[in-house]
């Protein structure tokens, strides 16, 4: 029977909520994606608690908040301990982008839901993998590959193929199609006909323009807003889509040498530095440099893209009141944020917003946390000397049974008087030679043997020893947040080595909006015709539906029952659906003997050949592929292959031959045409549902160009 696969949603199903999804393979659960919202709720994840402690494997799709944000907390409070994978950028970009979410709210609350320390500790566990790269699971998961592929929308972003017995299960959400200034699109050939096919309707709803007018809107509104001696503030992610925005202002300045700044305030020199060199980008790493900066209008790119911390908030909470000032969202914010409110129709007037900062302690407040503190500390002092004084008595217990007979036990003899200024009792066992007790761990001055090797100059050394690991530099480099020369963000460092006693304070403040708001999709996803068109050309045997509104959902779901498959689910929060394959596969050996006569032929990553067998049981009751017993009966030549007309009618121009494009064929020369037909997109597409028809008289050109054509397909 075909491999089981069983998928329940965790988040993110009917709503816009953070995405996490158990997927079994065969009795393998992988939790694919393991996200939380901007607010941190708890609650989100009571669903991921109840089988945290099931999860075999972890795969992480995109580096932001809603794809990983809860891995450090349910590696520490909910017992997630399997190990995760993902590709090198979501791996360094998605610890960036907990760093700043740790730090920013750190800065303006108690928040104790996980530390720096629960971030590096979950992140420890990432074993990362390349594009394209088919890394094969041990143990229980054996017989399982994993494949990360591109999916365009973030940097690192990742399509998941997870292959099983030959049949695929692709997870492919917040991907994008578009080619754009960083990014390249997804590779839909590698999606073609897979069993079962997991997607989002994210965008159902919405339709795009195209690329080139967005940026020309973008810059054009940004340069009107500067002209206008007003300030453009951008709410960003951390570590994510603003790598585009900035390509494009990058463009936009180099192009028209503007003389206003567009500044970077946040800690993301390790990403610039990894993926730019932007010459009309300053980069700040706190508020204080901003509010230094030249006067005159700016563009500032801040995080957080919800506006509910971080440098956005309180840019925002200063420019609002000015009418010529402009805030442009990019993105579609999330439920219940500052920023969704914001991108209301009609706007609001006016917004209630937390003002808040940490300020250390002084007078009565500091003497009584320093109270508590040394009270804690006793405490604990004390705890640990009567756990060190009951083991004292558990192994001078066991040193006198065990010791040697001239050893006096003190044990039933009458108490001594009490000696020294102190009046203390000899608690002392008087034990015959240098005993050392059991708990002794080393004698008090270790002797260690030296057995390095020498050699005619001394020593030998081993290089290895002496070097620093670009892992290590790189951690560090993170953690201390410098930028290319060396600064340091100055609140994130008060936060990390600054010990001294702080308190947050908070004031409610009514903001007046009177600057302008602006809201435009540079999400990077495939809209809706495109998606439509992406789920044709893949055509899976089953498609399953996630993270969406309810609305984008059922509307998605009834075009794909019309006209992409007749087996479409859209599951409800933690409803556990079977999307097993109905086709049925068997296991079998190729014997030694039929190998032997194989000749394979590469086919792109795979080898494919023709052969003739018998099936027969093995004694352990294996099934096997053994040589026919009687000659087979010839069969029709087969070419497999996928022609691509315009990489076909380039080649023909190389070799001489007069070739143009007419009437949707291929015209070669005078007399010979060629033309595809049958539809591409037609369960499965490719050229499994595609004829190539060569037409024209029988001469010599005829002949010569079927030769060519034959020669870009495999002939079995």
């Amino acid at each position: 029977m075909g491999t089981s696969v069983q998928i329940t949603p965790l988040c993110g199903v009917y709503n816009e909520n953070p995405l996490s999804y158990l997927v079994s393979i065969d009795g393998f659960n992988l939790l694919i994606d393991c996200g939380w919202n901007d607010h941190f709720d708890p609650s989100l994840l009571q669903p991921l608690s109840r089988v945290a402690s099931t999860v075999d494997a972890v795969l992480l799709s995109h580096p932001d908040t809603l794809h990983l944000g809860a891995l450090p907390y349910a590696a520490k409070h909910l017992g997630l301990s399997a190990p995760v994978f993902s590709t090198e950028p979501v791996y360094r970009l998605g610890l960036l982008t907990m760093y700043d979410q740790y730090l920013s709210r750190k800065q303006v609350s108690e928040f104790d839901l996980f530390t720096l320390d629960d971030i590096d500790s979950a992140f420890q566990n990432v074993t990362r993998l390349t594009n394209a790269q088919h890394h094969h699971l041990t143990g229980k998961g054996e017989g399982i590959v994993i494949s990360p592929h591109v999916a365009g929308h973030l940097l690192g972003g990742t399509v998941w193929k997870l292959t099983k017995d030959g049949e695929d299960v692709i997870y492919a959400v917040d991907f994008n199609h578009r080619k754009e200034k960083h990014l390249n699109g997804i590779n839909q050939s590698s999606f073609v006909r897979p069993a079962v096919l997991i997607t989002d309707a994210y965008n159902a709803l919405n339709n795009q323009p195209y690329r080139r007018q967005k940026d020309r809107e973008l810059t054009e509104t940004i340069k009107k807003t500067l002209r206008s001696q007003g300030n453009v503030l951008l709410p960003v992610d951390t570590a994510g889509r603003v790598l585009e925005l900035l390509q494009i202002l990058e463009s936009c300045w180099n192009e028209e040498s503007l003389p206003f700044p567009h500044l970077f305030p946040n800690s993301f020199e390790t990403t610039r530095d990894n993926a730019f060199i932007l010459k009309r980008v300053k980069l700040l790493v706190n508020k204080s440099e901003l509010d230094n900066a030249p006067e005159g209008p700016k563009v500032v790119l801040a995080s957080m893209a919800s506006l509910e911390a971080g440098f956005s908030h309180d840019i925002f909470v200063e420019w609002a009141t000015d009418a010529k000032n402009l805030v442009f969202f990019t993105e579609r914010a999330q439920f219940g944020t500052l920023a969704r409110m914001l991108q209301a129709d009609p706007p609001p007037k006016a917004v209630k917003v937390t003002m808040s900062k940490r300020i250390p302690l002084v007078g009565e407040e500091l003497i009584a946390y320093e109270e508590e503190h040394n009270r804690i500390k006793k405490e604990e002092a004390l705890k640990a000397s009567l756990i060190k004084e009951e083991e004292l008595k558990a192994s001078h217990g066991t040193d006198v049974s065990m010791s040697d007979p001239l050893v006096i036990d003190t044990s039933n003899a009458k108490s001594l008087p009490d000696v020294g200024p102190h009046g203390g009792g000899c608690r002392d066992i008087l034990i015959d030679g240098f005993t050392p007790p059991s708990t002794s761990v080393a004698p008090m001055f270790p002797f260690y043997e030296n057995n390095s090797e020498w050699e005619d100059y001394g020593e030998v050394i081993n290089p290895d020893d002496y070097v620093i690991k670009d892992e290590d530099m790189n951690q560090g480099s993170m953690l201390v947040g410098g930028d290319m020369d060396g600064k340091i963000d100055e609140a994130a460092a008060s936060l990390i080595l600054d010990s001294r006693p702080s308190k947050v304070v908070s004031s409610e403040l009514t903001v007046p909006v009177k600057c302008s708001l602006i809201d435009m999709d540079f999400e990077g996803r495939s809209d809706a015709r495109s998606v439509k068109s992406i789920l044709s050309h893949t055509a899976p045997l089953k498609l399953v539906l996630v993270h969406g509104t309810a609305e984008a959902t059922e509307h998605l779901k009834q075009h794909c029952l019309k006209h992409v498959c007749p087996h479409v689910y859209a599951p409800q929060l933690e409803e556990t659906i079977d999307v097993t394959s109905d086709l049925c596969a068997y296991k079998a050996q190729l014997s030694e003997g039929l190998m032997s006569n194989i000749i394979f032929k590469k086919l792109g990553e795979n080898e494919i050949a023709w052969f003739d067998s018998e099936v027969r049981k093995t004694e352990d009751e294996m099934l096997s592929l053994q040589p026919c017993s009687t000659p087979a009966r010839p069969h029709k030549p087969i070419l497999v292959g996928d022609l691509k007309m315009g990489d076909f009618k380039q080649f023909l121009a190389d070799n001489g031959v007069q070739v143009e494009f007419a009437g949707g064929a291929l015209r070669c020369g005078e007399h010979v045409t060629i033309r595809k037909v049958g539809d591409a997109s037609h369960k499965g597409g490719g050229a499994s549902s595609q004829q190539i028809v060569i037409e024209g008289p029988a001469c010599e050109d005829f002949y010569k160009i079927r030769e060519y054509l034959y020669s870009h397909f495999y002939l079995l």
